[in-house]
């Protein structure tokens, strides 16, 4: 993944090393800190989408306090 163009939100401000960045390859997609460059998780799209789904219906909201 390294040698793939890694994306930052429009939400991150002045471009520092304060950001996630994503990349995709096929099926993966892969995240990583600005800071930490040459560190990162990769996981499955369906994968990612079950979980950010799971998150905006509040099925996580339970692990709280």
């Amino acid at each position: 993944m390294q040698e793939h163009t890694w994306q930052r939100s429009s939400f991150c401000s002045g471009g520092g090393n304060n950001c996630i960045e994503v990349t995709t390859d096929d099926n993966l997609i892969a995240m990583r800190e600005s800071s930490e460059p040459d560190v990162f998780i990769t996981t499955a799209r369906a994968t990612l989408r079950a979980f950010v789904l799971g998150v905006k219906d509040g099925h996580l909201d339970a692990l709280q306090g």
